[in-house]
């Protein structure tokens, strides 16, 4: 199968950029063979890799990344670590899953915070929670107590918040109401990935800026890259928005590009302005309409909105500018204080999403197994998808991948450009929808 789309590097991502230089490591130059082929090195490759690498300690394993670490998808995110339910858009899908990914989800950030800790992963990780926040009634009404009642079912910790208990944690009165839950994390997903990738066990050996343009079945599988060739007896392939290019998961699953910014760290005076509140992450009541937020340790602002369909992968520089000028609108909206910041970075990143919410999980084919279609918020689903993925493919059971299975299959969806259209009234809708929330 030849692979006729690849990601591309644009050296625009603010969080590898506000880090120091890491030299990727070499790309795959000659033939090598293994017993495992992993392509794709974001979060559910690195997890499955290391999995695998620590069920089969005899059985070597080879990572391909087709860009340096951090680069790609996983290290373009806003970077929480969410270990509740959590809806993106205005559909509940995931909260109708809530205690298969509880469980899951917790699973996933466990697992992580482990690694962060014996591996000594940087990744200016803090268990600060989220605030899940609305801005009209209306859907504070709507959504917020749906997401309530969840919680509440399911036993989690979480706290309700009127605008002025907003106000005060995060220095803006933009929102009407909110929901905090205690436990999830908040890190530069950059980072992570960066240290997760160098602290691979020694099996393991990842090739960067080596993408696979070819993947042929046989005797062994054979994976063609620029410079040389990966002969391997089983595939795992973590490519998520990029899996139909391999032939899997065709029509299941449709690209969404999204768009963040970046300021740069505020000053004290600045930072006065609005309270000088501690490091905090806010999440939508409709992510596709509404900004994603943080505040970092460092004292920078992300703004992420704005999803875009990108059925070719490519980003028009039209609809960057555009996006540009709409976050710094959104910014002054709940900021009007920081007049005075300055938009640092801007970037975009692709995700993909799946027509009912379910995950593109499990074996896809003879010796091959696949992990995707994230729906966004991937940072602990990717990495629990990954982990589960290896010990399913390694011919282990257990309650948790039981869980991934509950999830479901991607369902179908219609040919282009049938498609396009109903993509982009889906993202229209969901924008009227949630008008408020802008």
């Amino acid at each position: 199968m030849k692979v006729d789309a690849l990601p591309i590097e644009d050296n625009t991502n603010g969080w590898s950029a506000i880090l120091p230089a890491r030299i990727p490591k070499a790309s795959l130059n000659g033939d090598v063979s293994a017993d495992w082929l992993v392509v794709g090195a974001g979060y559910a490759g690195l997890a499955a890799a290391r999995r695998l690498a620590e069920l089969r300690p005899e059985n070597s394993v080879v990572l391909l990344e087709a860009l340096a670490i951090g680069e790609g998808a996983s290290g373009r995110n806003s970077g929480f670590a969410i270990d509740v339910p959590h809806n993106v858009g205005s559909s509940m899908e995931e909260l109708e899953q809530a205690a298969h990914y509880k469980r899951l989800l917790r699973a996933g950030a466990d697992w992580l915070e482990q690694l962060m800790q014996t591996q000594n992963i940087d990744c200016q990780w803090a268990r600060k929670g989220k605030y899940h926040c609305a801005v009209s009634p209306r859907l504070a009404e709507k959504v917020l107590s749906v997401y309530e009642h969840e919680l509440k079912s399911q036993c989690i910790d979480y706290q309700v918040l009127n605008r002025e208990q907003l106000r005060d944690r995060l220095g803006t009165s933009y929102f009407h109401a909110g929901i905090y839950t205690p436990s999830d994390g908040l890190l530069n997903p950059a980072a992570l990935v960066r240290g997760l990738a160098d602290s691979l066990p020694p099996n393991v050996r990842l090739f960067e800026n080596t993408p696979v343009l070819d993947l042929e079945e046989g005797t062994y599988f054979v994976a063609k890259t620029p410079l040389g060739i990966v002969r391997a007896k089983k595939v795992v392939l973590a490519t998520n928005v990029f899996l139909p290019k391999f032939g899997y998961y065709t029509q299941r699953m449709f690209p969404i590009a999204s768009f963040a910014t970046l300021t740069s760290p505020l000053s004290k005076p600045q930072r006065m302005r609005i309270g000088d509140p501690e490091e905090w992450g806010v999440t939508p009541v409709n992510a596709l309409v509404g900004a994603t937020m943080r505040y970092t340790h460092d004292h920078r602002i992300l703004i992420r909105q704005h999803f875009h369909y990108a059925p070719g992968y490519a980003i028009p520089a039209s609809v960057r500018d555009r996006v540009r000028s709409e976050h710094k609108r959104v910014f002054d909206a709940r900021f009007p204080e920081l007049s005075d910041a300055k938009m640092e970075h801007f970037w975009a990143g692709t995700i993909n999403i799946t027509r009912n919410g379910a995950p593109a999980w499990g074996q896809v084919a003879p010796k091959v197994f696949a992990a995707g279609g994230c729906n966004g918020v991937g940072v602990v689903k990717q990495t629990i998808a990954g982990r589960l993925l290896a010990e399913y493919a390694s011919g282990e059971s257990s309650l948790l991948v039981k869980d991934m299975m509950a999830l479901g299959a991607p369902s179908s969806l219609p040919s282009r450009p049938f498609l396009d259209l109903g993509v982009r009234g889906y993202l229209a809708l969901e924008r009227w929808k949630g008008r408020s929330e802008y």
